[in-house]
Protein backbone atom coordinates (compact mmCIF):
# COMPACT_ATOMS: atom_id res chain seq x y z
CA UNK A 1 0.00 0.00 0.00
CA UNK A 2 1.33 3.47 -0.95
CA UNK A 3 1.44 6.08 2.16
CA UNK A 4 -1.72 8.13 2.23
CA UNK A 5 -1.79 11.78 3.39
CA UNK A 6 -4.75 11.71 6.04
CA UNK A 7 -7.41 14.51 7.28
CA UNK A 8 -9.88 13.20 11.29
CA UNK A 9 -12.44 15.14 11.87
CA UNK A 10 -13.58 14.46 15.29
CA UNK A 11 -10.13 13.71 16.79
CA UNK A 12 -10.58 13.93 20.07
CA UNK A 13 -13.58 11.81 20.27
CA UNK A 14 -13.53 7.60 20.58
CA UNK A 15 -13.21 6.96 17.13
CA UNK A 16 -10.71 10.02 16.27
CA UNK A 17 -8.15 9.44 19.49
CA UNK A 18 -8.17 5.27 18.05
CA UNK A 19 -7.49 6.62 14.31
CA UNK A 20 -4.23 8.33 15.75
CA UNK A 21 -3.36 4.83 17.81
CA UNK A 22 -3.98 3.56 13.78
CA UNK A 23 -1.70 6.16 12.49
CA UNK A 24 0.76 5.32 14.94
CA UNK A 25 0.95 1.78 14.51
CA UNK A 26 1.67 2.55 10.77
CA UNK A 27 3.34 5.30 10.05
CA UNK A 28 4.78 4.39 7.10
CA UNK A 29 1.52 4.43 5.96
CA UNK A 30 -0.29 7.17 7.14
CA UNK A 31 0.54 11.21 7.22
CA UNK A 32 -2.35 13.24 9.27
CA UNK A 33 -2.37 16.66 7.24
CA UNK A 34 -5.13 18.39 9.32
CA UNK A 35 -7.28 17.59 12.58
CA UNK A 36 -10.55 18.89 13.29
CA UNK A 37 -12.81 18.75 16.58
CA UNK A 38 -15.60 19.91 18.58
CA UNK A 39 -13.75 22.01 20.98
CA UNK A 40 -14.53 20.67 24.45
CA UNK A 41 -11.17 19.23 24.57
CA UNK A 42 -8.81 21.82 23.60
CA UNK A 43 -5.77 20.54 25.31
CA UNK A 44 -6.17 16.93 23.70
CA UNK A 45 -6.26 18.80 20.32
CA UNK A 46 -3.30 21.12 21.20
CA UNK A 47 -1.95 17.65 22.15
CA UNK A 48 -2.39 15.52 19.51
CA UNK A 49 -2.21 18.57 16.68
CA UNK A 50 1.77 18.72 18.12
CA UNK A 51 1.84 14.99 17.66
CA UNK A 52 0.71 14.23 14.41
CA UNK A 53 2.56 17.63 13.36
CA UNK A 54 -0.77 18.54 11.49
CA UNK A 55 -0.66 21.31 9.11
CA UNK A 56 -4.09 22.47 10.40
CA UNK A 57 -6.25 22.46 13.23
CA UNK A 58 -10.24 23.03 13.18
CA UNK A 59 -12.62 23.87 16.09
CA UNK A 60 -16.60 24.32 15.98
CA UNK A 61 -16.64 25.71 19.14
CA UNK A 62 -14.30 27.87 21.27
CA UNK A 63 -11.28 30.49 21.62
CA UNK A 64 -8.81 29.99 18.72
CA UNK A 65 -6.24 31.96 20.43
CA UNK A 66 -6.50 29.54 23.75
CA UNK A 67 -6.47 27.01 21.22
CA UNK A 68 -2.93 28.36 19.10
CA UNK A 69 -1.41 28.91 22.86
CA UNK A 70 -1.86 25.66 24.23
CA UNK A 71 -0.26 24.42 20.64
CA UNK A 72 2.56 26.83 21.27
CA UNK A 73 3.21 25.40 24.86
CA UNK A 74 2.73 21.81 23.86
CA UNK A 75 5.47 22.54 21.00
CA UNK A 76 7.77 23.78 23.28
CA UNK A 77 7.71 20.57 25.72
CA UNK A 78 8.04 18.70 22.59
CA UNK A 79 11.04 21.13 20.96
CA UNK A 80 9.33 22.02 18.09
CA UNK A 81 8.85 25.84 18.32
CA UNK A 82 8.66 26.30 14.64
CA UNK A 83 5.53 24.30 14.49
CA UNK A 84 2.71 26.63 13.91
CA UNK A 85 -0.38 25.22 12.00
CA UNK A 86 -3.09 27.31 10.16
CA UNK A 87 -6.19 27.25 12.97
CA UNK A 88 -9.67 27.84 12.04
CA UNK A 89 -12.64 28.28 14.35
CA UNK A 90 -16.50 28.45 14.14
CA UNK A 91 -19.23 26.04 12.82
CA UNK A 92 -17.99 25.92 9.40
CA UNK A 93 -14.41 24.65 10.65
CA UNK A 94 -14.76 21.39 10.23
CA UNK A 95 -16.05 21.45 6.75
CA UNK A 96 -13.15 23.24 5.76
CA UNK A 97 -10.52 21.11 7.03
CA UNK A 98 -12.47 18.59 5.17
CA UNK A 99 -12.11 20.15 1.80
CA UNK A 100 -8.51 19.69 2.04
CA UNK A 101 -6.59 17.85 -0.30
CA UNK A 102 -5.86 14.55 0.85
CA UNK A 103 -6.04 10.51 0.28
CA UNK A 104 -8.65 9.69 2.88
CA UNK A 105 -11.43 12.04 4.88
CA UNK A 106 -11.72 10.12 7.92
CA UNK A 107 -15.60 11.54 9.38
CA UNK A 108 -15.58 10.81 13.24
CA UNK A 109 -17.81 13.34 14.32
CA UNK A 110 -20.93 12.13 16.36
CA UNK A 111 -24.67 13.55 14.82
CA UNK A 112 -25.50 15.52 12.06
CA UNK A 113 -23.38 18.13 12.38
CA UNK A 114 -21.33 15.59 9.97
CA UNK A 115 -23.42 16.26 7.20
CA UNK A 116 -21.51 19.28 5.59
CA UNK A 117 -17.70 17.95 6.38
CA UNK A 118 -19.02 14.89 4.74
CA UNK A 119 -20.27 16.59 1.56
CA UNK A 120 -17.16 18.62 1.67
CA UNK A 121 -14.92 15.67 1.52
CA UNK A 122 -16.89 13.98 -1.01
CA UNK A 123 -16.51 17.80 -3.19
CA UNK A 124 -12.68 17.12 -2.66
CA UNK A 125 -12.44 13.63 -4.17
CA UNK A 126 -11.12 12.49 -1.27
CA UNK A 127 -12.00 8.74 -0.36
CA UNK A 128 -14.30 9.15 2.88
CA UNK A 129 -13.44 6.97 5.56
CA UNK A 130 -17.44 7.40 6.98
CA UNK A 131 -17.90 6.65 11.12
CA UNK A 132 -20.31 9.75 11.12
CA UNK A 133 -23.50 7.78 10.20
CA UNK A 134 -25.93 10.54 11.02
CA UNK A 135 -24.54 12.04 7.77
CA UNK A 136 -25.58 9.72 5.55
CA UNK A 137 -28.51 9.00 7.07
CA UNK A 138 -29.66 12.31 7.03
CA UNK A 139 -28.71 13.41 3.65
CA UNK A 140 -29.73 10.17 2.30
CA UNK A 141 -29.65 11.08 -1.89
CA UNK A 142 -27.72 14.25 -1.22
CA UNK A 143 -25.00 12.16 0.10
CA UNK A 144 -25.32 9.35 -2.05
CA UNK A 145 -25.31 11.53 -5.29
CA UNK A 146 -22.30 13.33 -4.42
CA UNK A 147 -20.27 10.22 -4.14
CA UNK A 148 -18.64 8.40 -6.71
CA UNK A 149 -18.51 4.14 -6.87
CA UNK A 150 -16.40 3.32 -4.15
CA UNK A 151 -15.76 6.94 -2.52
CA UNK A 152 -17.91 6.12 0.83
CA UNK A 153 -15.67 3.26 2.64
CA UNK A 154 -18.10 2.82 6.30
CA UNK A 155 -16.07 2.55 9.58
CA UNK A 156 -18.97 1.45 11.95
CA UNK A 157 -17.88 -2.37 12.46
CA UNK A 158 -20.97 -3.68 11.43
CA UNK A 159 -20.95 -2.13 7.63
CA UNK A 160 -17.24 -2.60 7.44
CA UNK A 161 -17.85 -6.37 8.62
CA UNK A 162 -20.48 -6.73 5.59
CA UNK A 163 -18.26 -4.42 2.99
CA UNK A 164 -15.40 -7.22 3.84
CA UNK A 165 -18.15 -9.88 3.44
CA UNK A 166 -19.50 -9.15 0.06
CA UNK A 167 -16.02 -9.63 -1.18
CA UNK A 168 -16.93 -13.27 -0.71
CA UNK A 169 -19.64 -12.96 -3.85
CA UNK A 170 -20.92 -10.67 -6.59
CA UNK A 171 -23.70 -8.49 -5.67
CA UNK A 172 -26.42 -10.44 -7.53
CA UNK A 173 -26.10 -13.16 -5.30
CA UNK A 174 -26.67 -11.16 -2.33
CA UNK A 175 -30.21 -12.36 -0.60
CA UNK A 176 -29.64 -10.47 2.78
CA UNK A 177 -27.53 -8.56 5.28
CA UNK A 178 -27.32 -9.68 8.51
CA UNK A 179 -26.09 -6.62 10.99
CA UNK A 180 -25.30 -8.05 14.66
CA UNK A 181 -26.25 -5.85 17.83
CA UNK A 182 -24.29 -6.86 21.08
CA UNK A 183 -28.07 -6.44 23.16
CA UNK A 184 -26.73 -3.41 25.27
CA UNK A 185 -26.55 -3.64 29.01
CA UNK A 186 -30.14 -4.44 29.12
CA UNK A 187 -30.76 -7.51 26.79
CA UNK A 188 -33.10 -10.18 28.28
CA UNK A 189 -34.95 -7.53 29.81
CA UNK A 190 -38.56 -6.29 29.02
CA UNK A 191 -40.24 -3.51 28.41
CA UNK A 192 -41.65 -2.81 32.06
CA UNK A 193 -38.44 -3.77 33.43
CA UNK A 194 -36.89 -0.83 30.75
CA UNK A 195 -38.74 1.56 32.48
CA UNK A 196 -36.82 2.22 35.41
CA UNK A 197 -33.68 1.79 34.36
CA UNK A 198 -30.89 5.34 35.09
CA UNK A 199 -29.40 7.12 32.88
CA UNK A 200 -25.98 5.62 34.73
CA UNK A 201 -27.05 2.24 33.98
CA UNK A 202 -27.46 3.13 30.11
CA UNK A 203 -24.18 4.36 29.61
CA UNK A 204 -22.43 0.93 31.18
CA UNK A 205 -22.06 -0.73 27.98
CA UNK A 206 -20.64 -4.12 28.19
CA UNK A 207 -18.52 -4.15 25.13
CA UNK A 208 -17.29 -0.78 23.33
CA UNK A 209 -16.28 2.24 24.89
CA UNK A 210 -18.64 4.83 23.15
CA UNK A 211 -19.44 8.56 23.71
CA UNK A 212 -22.70 9.38 25.70
CA UNK A 213 -25.20 9.38 22.34
CA UNK A 214 -23.95 6.28 20.71
CA UNK A 215 -23.53 4.17 23.87
CA UNK A 216 -27.11 5.78 24.88
CA UNK A 217 -28.24 4.65 21.52
CA UNK A 218 -26.79 1.52 21.65
CA UNK A 219 -28.97 0.68 25.07
CA UNK A 220 -32.30 1.40 22.98
CA UNK A 221 -30.92 -0.04 19.75
CA UNK A 222 -31.61 3.36 18.49
CA UNK A 223 -28.06 2.67 16.96
CA UNK A 224 -29.08 0.01 15.54
CA UNK A 225 -32.14 1.48 13.66
CA UNK A 226 -29.43 4.16 11.91
CA UNK A 227 -27.21 1.31 11.02
CA UNK A 228 -30.30 -0.57 9.64
CA UNK A 229 -30.72 2.55 7.11
CA UNK A 230 -26.77 3.13 6.58
CA UNK A 231 -26.78 -0.31 5.54
CA UNK A 232 -29.57 0.12 3.08
CA UNK A 233 -27.93 3.24 1.56
CA UNK A 234 -24.69 1.92 1.87
CA UNK A 235 -25.29 -1.54 -0.19
CA UNK A 236 -28.23 -0.72 -2.08
CA UNK A 237 -30.65 -3.57 -0.32
CA UNK A 238 -33.75 -3.29 0.65
CA UNK A 239 -34.79 -2.96 4.10
CA UNK A 240 -37.05 -6.08 3.94
CA UNK A 241 -33.79 -7.93 3.30
CA UNK A 242 -31.40 -6.44 6.10
CA UNK A 243 -31.95 -8.45 9.71
CA UNK A 244 -30.83 -7.74 12.68
CA UNK A 245 -29.64 -10.88 15.36
CA UNK A 246 -28.61 -10.26 18.92
CA UNK A 247 -24.97 -11.61 19.77
CA UNK A 248 -23.55 -10.48 22.88
CA UNK A 249 -20.31 -11.41 22.39
CA UNK A 250 -19.29 -8.90 19.17
CA UNK A 251 -16.93 -11.05 17.66
CA UNK A 252 -19.09 -11.59 15.02
CA UNK A 253 -19.11 -7.75 13.47
CA UNK A 254 -21.96 -8.76 10.81
CA UNK A 255 -22.84 -11.31 8.34
CA UNK A 256 -23.92 -11.65 4.26
CA UNK A 257 -26.29 -14.28 3.14
CA UNK A 258 -26.28 -15.39 -0.19
CA UNK A 259 -28.83 -16.83 -2.57
CA UNK A 260 -27.90 -20.22 -1.96
CA UNK A 261 -27.92 -20.22 1.51
CA UNK A 262 -24.23 -19.69 2.33
CA UNK A 263 -23.67 -17.05 5.55
CA UNK A 264 -20.33 -15.05 5.39
CA UNK A 265 -19.39 -13.99 8.58
CA UNK A 266 -16.55 -11.38 9.62
CA UNK A 267 -15.14 -12.14 13.52
CA UNK A 268 -12.72 -10.38 15.28
CA UNK A 269 -12.35 -9.40 19.04
CA UNK A 270 -14.32 -5.44 19.63
CA UNK A 271 -11.76 -2.98 19.01
CA UNK A 272 -12.53 -0.67 16.60
CA UNK A 273 -8.94 -0.34 15.36
CA UNK A 274 -9.76 -2.48 13.20
CA UNK A 275 -12.13 -1.47 10.86
CA UNK A 276 -10.50 2.20 11.02
CA UNK A 277 -7.47 0.76 9.93
CA UNK A 278 -9.63 -0.49 7.06
CA UNK A 279 -11.78 2.43 6.74
CA UNK A 280 -7.81 4.70 6.03
CA UNK A 281 -6.54 1.81 4.20
CA UNK A 282 -9.20 0.15 1.63
CA UNK A 283 -9.13 -2.20 -0.01
CA UNK A 284 -5.95 -2.84 1.55
CA UNK A 285 -5.17 -4.39 5.07
CA UNK A 286 -3.36 -2.82 7.80
CA UNK A 287 -0.23 -5.24 8.99
CA UNK A 288 -1.87 -6.10 13.00
CA UNK A 289 -4.05 -3.14 13.11
CA UNK A 290 -5.60 -4.91 16.25
CA UNK A 291 -5.46 -8.46 18.34
CA UNK A 292 -6.70 -11.73 15.91
CA UNK A 293 -9.19 -14.35 17.88
CA UNK A 294 -7.68 -16.36 20.54
CA UNK A 295 -8.03 -20.07 19.36
CA UNK A 296 -6.15 -21.84 22.03
CA UNK A 297 -8.59 -20.65 24.67
CA UNK A 298 -12.31 -22.40 24.74
CA UNK A 299 -15.03 -19.78 23.52
CA UNK A 300 -18.58 -19.58 23.00
CA UNK A 301 -20.31 -17.19 20.40
CA UNK A 302 -24.19 -17.20 20.77
CA UNK A 303 -26.68 -15.37 18.84
CA UNK A 304 -30.71 -14.43 19.67
CA UNK A 305 -33.97 -12.85 17.94
CA UNK A 306 -34.42 -9.03 18.28
CA UNK A 307 -37.02 -8.25 20.72
CA UNK A 308 -39.22 -5.83 18.71
CA UNK A 309 -41.66 -5.20 22.03
CA UNK A 310 -38.78 -4.30 24.22
CA UNK A 311 -36.79 -2.46 21.45
CA UNK A 312 -38.91 -0.95 19.12
CA UNK A 313 -36.10 1.29 17.88
CA UNK A 314 -35.18 -0.87 14.68
CA UNK A 315 -38.91 -1.39 13.15
CA UNK A 316 -39.08 2.57 13.93
CA UNK A 317 -36.00 3.28 12.09
CA UNK A 318 -37.33 1.07 8.97
CA UNK A 319 -40.35 3.03 8.58
CA UNK A 320 -38.75 6.48 8.86
CA UNK A 321 -36.16 4.91 5.89
CA UNK A 322 -39.48 4.09 3.72
CA UNK A 323 -41.16 7.23 3.84
CA UNK A 324 -37.77 8.24 3.01
CA UNK A 325 -37.05 12.10 2.08
CA UNK A 326 -36.94 13.98 5.76
CA UNK A 327 -37.83 11.30 7.68
CA UNK A 328 -34.67 10.12 8.80
CA UNK A 329 -33.70 12.90 9.72
CA UNK A 330 -36.49 13.67 11.98
CA UNK A 331 -36.06 10.43 13.11
CA UNK A 332 -32.60 11.11 14.37
CA UNK A 333 -32.63 14.32 15.58
CA UNK A 334 -35.84 13.74 17.54
CA UNK A 335 -33.82 11.23 19.27
CA UNK A 336 -30.81 13.18 20.02
CA UNK A 337 -32.76 15.83 21.75
CA UNK A 338 -35.22 12.61 23.73
CA UNK A 339 -31.38 11.43 24.80
CA UNK A 340 -30.59 14.70 26.09
CA UNK A 341 -33.44 15.10 28.47
CA UNK A 342 -33.26 11.53 29.77
CA UNK A 343 -29.97 12.51 30.67
CA UNK A 344 -30.87 15.51 32.33
CA UNK A 345 -33.33 13.58 34.56
CA UNK A 346 -36.49 14.41 32.64
CA UNK A 347 -37.96 11.25 31.11
CA UNK A 348 -37.35 7.66 31.82
CA UNK A 349 -35.64 5.20 29.69
CA UNK A 350 -38.09 4.16 27.51
CA UNK A 351 -40.01 7.84 26.61
CA UNK A 352 -37.12 7.81 24.63
CA UNK A 353 -38.19 5.69 21.72
CA UNK A 354 -42.02 6.75 22.54
CA UNK A 355 -41.70 10.45 21.85
CA UNK A 356 -39.42 9.70 18.53
CA UNK A 357 -42.09 7.82 17.65
CA UNK A 358 -44.89 10.41 18.32
CA UNK A 359 -42.26 13.32 16.62
CA UNK A 360 -42.39 11.15 13.30
CA UNK A 361 -46.19 10.58 13.57
CA UNK A 362 -47.11 14.47 13.16
CA UNK A 363 -44.14 15.08 10.48
CA UNK A 364 -45.34 15.23 7.02
CA UNK A 365 -42.14 15.08 4.97
CA UNK A 366 -40.29 16.99 2.16
CA UNK A 367 -40.66 15.24 -1.43
CA UNK A 368 -37.49 17.36 -2.37
CA UNK A 369 -34.65 16.34 -0.18
CA UNK A 370 -31.84 19.24 -0.41
CA UNK A 371 -29.43 21.05 2.60
CA UNK A 372 -31.93 23.05 3.30
CA UNK A 373 -35.14 20.64 3.34
CA UNK A 374 -33.05 18.31 5.89
CA UNK A 375 -31.66 21.49 8.45
CA UNK A 376 -35.55 22.71 8.23
CA UNK A 377 -36.50 19.01 9.23
CA UNK A 378 -34.15 18.75 11.61
CA UNK A 379 -35.10 22.38 13.46
CA UNK A 380 -38.94 21.56 13.52
CA UNK A 381 -38.09 18.07 15.05
CA UNK A 382 -35.88 19.51 17.38
CA UNK A 383 -38.49 21.72 18.61
CA UNK A 384 -41.33 19.63 18.15
CA UNK A 385 -39.45 17.07 20.72
CA UNK A 386 -39.05 19.85 23.38
CA UNK A 387 -42.55 20.83 22.90
CA UNK A 388 -43.71 17.15 23.41
CA UNK A 389 -41.30 16.91 26.49
CA UNK A 390 -42.52 19.86 28.18
CA UNK A 391 -46.01 19.15 27.91
CA UNK A 392 -45.39 16.06 29.58
CA UNK A 393 -43.67 17.14 32.23
CA UNK A 394 -46.16 19.45 33.25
Amino acid sequence: MQPRTIVILGSTGSIGTQAIDVVDGAPHLFNVLALSAGGANLELLARQAVHTRAAAVGIAQGDAAELRRLIEDAAAVAGLRDYRPDIFAGPDAAATIAAIPCDVVLNGITGSIGLAPTLAALASGATLALANKESLIVGGSLVKEAAHDGQIVPVDSEHSAIAQCLRSGRRDEVDRLILTASGGPFRGMNRDELRGVTPAEALAHPTWDMGLMVTTNSATLVNKGLEVIEAHLLFDVPLDRIDVVVHPQSVVHSMVQFVDGSIIAQASPPDMRLPIALGLGWPDRVPRAASPCDWSQATSWTFEPLDPEAFPAVSLAKDAAKQGGTYPAVFNAANEEAVEAFHAGRIGFTDIVDTVDSVLSEHSGSSELTVESVLHAEEWARTRTHDRLAKSIL
